[in-house]
Protein backbone atom coordinates (compact mmCIF):
# COMPACT_ATOMS: atom_id res chain seq x y z
CA UNK A 1 0.00 0.00 0.00
CA UNK A 2 1.29 3.66 -0.96
CA UNK A 3 2.14 6.16 1.30
CA UNK A 4 -0.16 8.82 -0.18
CA UNK A 5 -3.63 6.08 -0.06
CA UNK A 6 -3.49 7.77 3.28
CA UNK A 7 -4.41 11.67 2.12
CA UNK A 8 -6.25 9.81 -0.85
CA UNK A 9 -10.38 10.46 -1.29
CA UNK A 10 -11.01 6.96 -1.45
CA UNK A 11 -9.68 7.08 2.23
CA UNK A 12 -10.40 10.20 3.76
CA UNK A 13 -13.92 10.26 2.64
CA UNK A 14 -14.35 6.62 3.63
CA UNK A 15 -17.30 6.79 6.28
CA UNK A 16 -16.29 4.68 9.15
CA UNK A 17 -13.00 7.31 9.21
CA UNK A 18 -15.00 10.38 8.72
CA UNK A 19 -17.25 8.72 11.65
CA UNK A 20 -13.86 8.42 13.57
CA UNK A 21 -12.73 12.15 12.57
CA UNK A 22 -15.87 13.43 13.82
CA UNK A 23 -15.99 11.73 17.17
CA UNK A 24 -12.99 13.30 18.02
CA UNK A 25 -13.11 16.84 16.72
CA UNK A 26 -16.30 16.64 19.04
CA UNK A 27 -14.00 14.89 22.18
CA UNK A 28 -11.53 17.88 21.33
CA UNK A 29 -13.94 20.41 20.97
CA UNK A 30 -15.65 19.50 24.65
CA UNK A 31 -12.26 19.72 26.35
CA UNK A 32 -10.96 22.82 24.19
CA UNK A 33 -14.15 24.45 26.12
CA UNK A 34 -13.26 22.72 29.30
CA UNK A 35 -9.37 24.15 29.49
CA UNK A 36 -11.08 27.62 28.52
CA UNK A 37 -13.42 27.43 31.67
CA UNK A 38 -11.62 29.29 33.48
CA UNK A 39 -10.87 32.60 31.29
CA UNK A 40 -14.38 32.11 30.66
CA UNK A 41 -15.40 32.50 33.74
CA UNK A 42 -12.75 35.61 34.49
CA UNK A 43 -13.92 37.30 31.32
CA UNK A 44 -17.66 37.46 32.06
CA UNK A 45 -17.08 38.77 35.23
CA UNK A 46 -14.27 41.12 34.22
CA UNK A 47 -15.18 42.42 30.39
CA UNK A 48 -18.19 43.30 28.66
CA UNK A 49 -20.18 39.88 28.18
CA UNK A 50 -19.83 40.54 24.36
CA UNK A 51 -16.16 39.55 24.56
CA UNK A 52 -16.94 36.19 25.82
CA UNK A 53 -17.13 34.83 22.02
CA UNK A 54 -14.21 36.03 21.33
CA UNK A 55 -11.59 34.11 24.06
CA UNK A 56 -12.01 30.34 23.34
CA UNK A 57 -10.03 30.18 19.58
CA UNK A 58 -9.17 26.85 19.06
CA UNK A 59 -11.94 24.86 20.72
CA UNK A 60 -14.29 27.45 18.83
CA UNK A 61 -11.95 26.60 15.17
CA UNK A 62 -12.92 22.58 16.00
CA UNK A 63 -16.07 22.98 16.26
CA UNK A 64 -16.57 24.83 12.86
CA UNK A 65 -14.47 21.69 11.34
CA UNK A 66 -16.61 19.44 13.56
CA UNK A 67 -19.94 21.23 12.02
CA UNK A 68 -18.03 21.12 8.03
CA UNK A 69 -17.75 17.35 8.30
CA UNK A 70 -21.30 16.81 8.80
CA UNK A 71 -21.55 18.03 5.31
CA UNK A 72 -19.26 15.43 4.21
CA UNK A 73 -21.08 13.01 6.68
CA UNK A 74 -25.02 13.86 4.80
CA UNK A 75 -24.07 14.95 0.99
CA UNK A 76 -26.98 17.31 0.57
CA UNK A 77 -27.38 19.08 -2.87
CA UNK A 78 -28.26 22.71 -1.34
CA UNK A 79 -30.46 24.61 -3.75
CA UNK A 80 -31.18 27.77 -1.20
CA UNK A 81 -28.27 30.59 -1.56
CA UNK A 82 -28.65 31.40 1.83
CA UNK A 83 -27.86 27.59 2.69
CA UNK A 84 -24.68 27.76 0.29
CA UNK A 85 -23.21 30.96 1.27
CA UNK A 86 -23.94 29.88 4.79
CA UNK A 87 -22.04 26.47 4.27
CA UNK A 88 -19.58 28.41 2.21
CA UNK A 89 -18.58 30.60 4.49
CA UNK A 90 -18.63 27.43 7.61
CA UNK A 91 -16.23 25.93 5.41
CA UNK A 92 -13.93 28.80 5.43
CA UNK A 93 -14.14 29.54 8.89
CA UNK A 94 -13.52 25.71 9.49
CA UNK A 95 -9.98 25.94 7.61
CA UNK A 96 -8.63 29.18 8.19
CA UNK A 97 -9.46 28.92 11.82
CA UNK A 98 -7.86 25.61 12.24
CA UNK A 99 -4.53 26.11 10.36
CA UNK A 100 -4.10 29.28 12.59
CA UNK A 101 -4.76 28.19 15.90
CA UNK A 102 -3.39 24.62 15.02
CA UNK A 103 0.02 26.42 14.58
CA UNK A 104 -0.58 28.84 17.20
CA UNK A 105 -0.58 27.17 19.98
CA UNK A 106 1.92 24.51 18.60
CA UNK A 107 4.40 27.91 18.47
CA UNK A 108 3.35 29.35 21.97
CA UNK A 109 4.17 26.22 23.39
CA UNK A 110 7.42 25.48 21.72
CA UNK A 111 8.04 29.24 22.17
CA UNK A 112 7.53 28.86 26.01
CA UNK A 113 9.47 25.74 26.43
CA UNK A 114 12.43 27.89 24.73
CA UNK A 115 12.39 30.15 27.14
CA UNK A 116 12.13 27.93 30.08
CA UNK A 117 8.35 26.80 30.79
CA UNK A 118 8.12 23.69 32.05
CA UNK A 119 7.00 20.68 29.89
CA UNK A 120 4.37 18.29 31.05
CA UNK A 121 2.68 15.50 29.44
CA UNK A 122 -0.63 17.78 28.58
CA UNK A 123 1.82 20.64 26.42
CA UNK A 124 2.75 17.22 24.29
CA UNK A 125 -1.03 16.27 23.90
CA UNK A 126 -1.96 19.79 22.74
CA UNK A 127 1.08 19.76 20.07
CA UNK A 128 -0.06 16.52 19.00
CA UNK A 129 -3.69 17.53 18.97
CA UNK A 130 -3.42 21.03 17.32
CA UNK A 131 -0.92 19.87 14.55
CA UNK A 132 -4.02 17.39 13.82
CA UNK A 133 -6.12 20.49 13.12
CA UNK A 134 -4.13 21.81 10.98
CA UNK A 135 -3.64 19.07 8.98
CA UNK A 136 -7.07 18.03 8.77
CA UNK A 137 -8.26 21.56 7.89
CA UNK A 138 -5.43 21.68 4.55
CA UNK A 139 -5.96 17.65 4.08
CA UNK A 140 -10.18 17.99 3.78
CA UNK A 141 -10.34 21.63 2.30
CA UNK A 142 -10.57 20.27 -1.46
CA UNK A 143 -13.52 18.25 -0.86
CA UNK A 144 -15.29 21.37 0.46
CA UNK A 145 -17.60 24.22 -1.38
CA UNK A 146 -16.26 27.33 -0.10
CA UNK A 147 -14.15 29.51 -2.44
CA UNK A 148 -12.04 32.37 -2.30
CA UNK A 149 -14.68 35.22 -1.50
CA UNK A 150 -15.86 32.87 1.91
CA UNK A 151 -11.87 32.39 2.98
CA UNK A 152 -11.89 35.91 2.69
CA UNK A 153 -14.72 36.86 4.94
CA UNK A 154 -13.77 34.34 7.45
CA UNK A 155 -10.24 35.74 7.32
CA UNK A 156 -11.93 39.18 8.36
CA UNK A 157 -13.36 37.38 11.58
CA UNK A 158 -10.10 36.16 12.08
CA UNK A 159 -8.28 39.77 11.80
CA UNK A 160 -11.76 40.97 14.46
CA UNK A 161 -10.88 37.98 16.82
CA UNK A 162 -7.24 39.30 17.23
CA UNK A 163 -7.69 42.78 17.26
CA UNK A 164 -10.27 42.42 20.35
CA UNK A 165 -7.73 39.62 21.89
CA UNK A 166 -5.13 42.18 21.70
CA UNK A 167 -6.94 45.58 22.37
CA UNK A 168 -9.14 44.32 25.13
CA UNK A 169 -6.83 41.94 26.67
CA UNK A 170 -8.99 38.83 26.25
CA UNK A 171 -6.12 36.60 24.04
CA UNK A 172 -5.80 33.17 25.10
CA UNK A 173 -3.34 32.31 28.26
CA UNK A 174 -0.06 32.46 27.64
CA UNK A 175 3.08 31.13 29.92
CA UNK A 176 4.84 33.75 31.83
CA UNK A 177 8.01 33.40 29.87
CA UNK A 178 6.54 35.12 27.31
CA UNK A 179 4.83 38.11 29.21
CA UNK A 180 7.77 40.59 27.98
CA UNK A 181 6.93 39.11 24.31
CA UNK A 182 3.29 40.27 23.95
CA UNK A 183 3.90 42.84 20.95
CA UNK A 184 5.89 39.98 19.33
CA UNK A 185 3.71 37.44 20.19
CA UNK A 186 0.83 40.00 18.58
CA UNK A 187 2.48 40.84 15.72
CA UNK A 188 2.53 36.80 14.97
CA UNK A 189 -0.99 35.80 15.87
CA UNK A 190 -2.08 38.71 12.99
CA UNK A 191 1.01 37.50 10.60
CA UNK A 192 -0.54 34.11 10.92
CA UNK A 193 -4.31 35.38 10.00
CA UNK A 194 -2.34 36.09 6.54
CA UNK A 195 -0.84 33.20 6.55
CA UNK A 196 -4.08 31.13 7.28
CA UNK A 197 -5.67 32.85 4.64
CA UNK A 198 -2.99 31.99 2.10
CA UNK A 199 -2.85 28.49 2.87
CA UNK A 200 -6.91 28.05 2.20
CA UNK A 201 -6.03 29.93 -1.12
CA UNK A 202 -3.75 27.96 -2.31
CA UNK A 203 -5.88 24.53 -1.76
CA UNK A 204 -8.47 25.90 -3.10
CA UNK A 205 -6.72 27.47 -5.92
CA UNK A 206 -4.97 23.96 -6.59
CA UNK A 207 -7.86 22.03 -5.98
CA UNK A 208 -10.74 24.18 -7.23
CA UNK A 209 -12.93 22.90 -10.20
CA UNK A 210 -11.42 23.20 -13.58
CA UNK A 211 -13.30 25.54 -16.44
Amino acid sequence: MKLSFFWSKAFLLNRPFLWLLFAVNVGGTIYGYIWYEGQLVSTYHNHPLWQIVFVPDSPTASLFFTLALLYLLFPVKLQNPIAVAGRSLLEALAIVCSVKYGIWAVAMIVAGAWQGAAMEWQHYMLIASHLGMALEAVLYFRFMKAGAGALAVATGWLLLNDTVDYTFGVFPYLADQLDDDLTAVRNFTFGLSLFSFATGLHVWWRWRPKA
